[in-house]
């Protein structure tokens, strides 16, 4: 029995049971729908029998695809080589120049893309969310300078032991880690541009801190919120809202077990090292500027716009003294790191240093001529650092409660410092312009600066407690971070352009630099013994003696012992 004919009506009468032939869209599908389509796709899956097409003289033969490999070989037998693929090529790109995409033949499903175009596939999709692209994320790891190290420290015993076959340490080919370099601080200026964070909801970012452990960083906003980001890879890791409003100030026990944070309210939170609040107190009646920590832990310090500076219990949450002498709003404090002392800076240009245990103003140090943003103690507890709105970086020396140096070089007001965390001799400050600058203690010019790093104020800086990475929080949203420069490394940055590596810059000043240290700190040795006897009076607060006890911030009598915050 013959098989049935169909007429070339556009439809296909006799096709195979398949799914896809129930949904008009599938291309299978429109294809079928396609008049213009029944010759050239007539071999196709889900096509009836073919029909046989007579010839001239009555015979008859299967009918030939007009379209596909057979179609070109029996029009050109030549194509049968290994050029048949350019040529289908080119005349596939012809038809689809001479066919305009997204205008196919149209039926009455609706138009349909050419035949030979293919459908645009769907996005995967999991639980509600579209899949993300991959990308690459710049890593900055640590460990192979520790490992370094770790490998050469069996026979670099000593400093004479190291082998610093380059002119500088900076150019060595195995980079080591902040620590094992202390004898040049230049070497761990941070000045090249890493990774910019930026968080979805755009606003000031007004504290930046590292967790004790280096691995993440944290932000308080003007929206109350903390956010956390990863310390190698600069990724979002999490968010929290920590206060109902913007947060001022963030700080870290030195036990790393409790962190502080304050905000304008006046309202003062602890929180655990997993972001779990554990206390709110209410410590002023304004916006508090500051926080500071004691060495012991048990006590801390804040100040506020009211005028005021408060010592506190840390476990009984209360409030131990109220030191009050500034004229206007406290704008800084910070502990001194081994004694029962405080420095704070006021909107009335002083410097303020208190005995925390009595709660007295034992110094006051003259010097700036306009608001005091930020005020920070050195590792070694002599030299504390301010800097104010009169565009002026002051270093006091607190043995003889004089100026020590004074930094010029930014343009505007200088609003945040940062103490590197093992060159004692190295800070960077952030200005109201958003540059930022890197000094050394006994140069008068900056060691480095980044123009423009910030499109705004820059209200914080923050070291990472291994040193080799630097941290900067704007009032252009953004969080950024700055690296230092590898042996090889090109400044060719929009940060660092024309410029050339701080340490190769200053390696010959820094020389001279030394020696005026030790010079000067020989002269001052001397001056010291000159004056003993008015040390031993207990003239100049800050001062230990084997024969007072009552000295504040230094006191190593009988009576040490009940020092509060030692």
């Amino acid at each position: 029995m013959n098989p049935p004919t169909t007429q070339h009506t556009g439809k296909q009468l006799h096709a195979p049971m398949n799914p896809r032939n129930n949904n008009p869209h599938h291309p299978y599908q429109q294809q079928q729908h396609n008049p213009n389509n029944q010759n050239r796709n007539s071999g196709m899956m889900g096509r009836g029998p073919r029909i046989p097409r007579q010839q001239q003289d009555g015979s008859t033969q299967p009918q030939q695809p007009q379209g596909g490999i057979a179609a070109a070989l029996a029009q050109n037998p030549s194509l049968g080589d290994k050029n048949y693929h350019h040529h289908h090529q080119n005349q596939q790109q012809q038809q689809m120049a001479s066919f305009p995409v997204g205008q196919g033949n149209n039926t009455e499903e609706g138009p349909i893309m050419p035949n030979f175009i293919q459908q645009p596939q769907s996005k995967m999709v999991f639980d509600g969310k579209r899949m993300r692209k991959a990308i690459d994320r710049q890593f900055i790891d640590y460990n192979p300078t520790v490992i370094q190290l770790t490998r050469t420290r069996l026979y670099e015993r000593s400093k004479r032991d190291f082998q610093y076959i380059p002119p500088n340490p900076a150019y060595e080919i195995n980079l080591l880690p902040p620590s094992a370099i202390k004898q040049n601080p230049t070497t761990c200026i941070a000045t090249k541009f890493e990774h910019a964070s930026i968080n979805k909801m755009k606003c000031p970012i007004h504290v930046v801190c590292w967790t004790p452990d280096g691995r993440r960083l944290l932000t308080g906003a003007s929206t109350g919120e903390f956010t956390l980001w990863n310390g190698m890879a600069f990724n979002f890791e999490t968010i929290q809202q920590a206060h109902d409003v913007a947060i001022r100030a963030m700080v870290w026990n030195h036990n790393d077990t409790f962190m502080a944070s304050a905000d304008n309210t006046g309202v003062i939170k602890y929180w655990q090292p997993n972001m779990n609040g554990v206390k709110t107190i209410k410590g002023h009646e304004e916006c508090i500027r500051d926080l500071g920590f004691a060495p012991s832990d048990s006590k801390f310090c804040s100040c506020s716009d009211d005028g005021t500076v408060k010592v506190w219990d840390f476990e009984r949450a209360t409030v131990e003294k109220t030191l009050s002498g500034h004229s206007s709003d406290v704008r800084c404090c910070d502990w001194h790191p081994r004694n029962s002392l405080i420095a704070s800076g006021a909107k009335d240009y002083l410097v303020k240093l208190w005995d925390a245990r009595s709660g007295k103003n034992v110094a006051t140090l003259y010097g700036h001529k306009n608001t005091i943003f930020n005020i920070k103690w050195n590792m070694n507890g002599n030299w504390v650092l301010s800097c104010s709105k009169d565009q002026l970086i002051k270093l006091y020396d607190i043995r003889y409660l004089k100026e020590f140096q004074t930094f010029k070089g930014h343009n505007r007001e200088v609003t945040c410092l940062a103490w590197h965390p093992y060159h004692e001799n190295l800070f960077s400050s952030g200005s109201y312009d958003g540059n930022i600058m890197f000094w050394v203690v006994g140069n008068k010019s900056p060691q480095a600066k980044i123009k423009d790093a910030h499109a705004n104020a820059v209200w914080d800086l923050a070291w990472h407690p291994f040193g080799h990475v630097l941290c900067s929080g704007s009032n252009d949203y953004s969080t950024k971070f700055w690296v230092r420069n590898r042996p090889g490394d090109r400044m060719d940055d929009k940060y660092n352009v024309h410029e050339l590596p701080a340490d190769a810059q200053q390696l010959l000043q820094n020389l001279g630099t030394q020696q005026k240290i030790q010079q000067h700190a020989h002269k001052e040795e001397a001056h010291v013994s000159d004056h003993a006897d008015l040390f031993m009076s207990g003239m100049l607060p800050g001062l230990g003696s084997t024969t007072s006890s009552s000295l504040p911030g230094l006191g190593f009598g009988s009576s040490s012992s009940s020092l509060p915050g030692l």
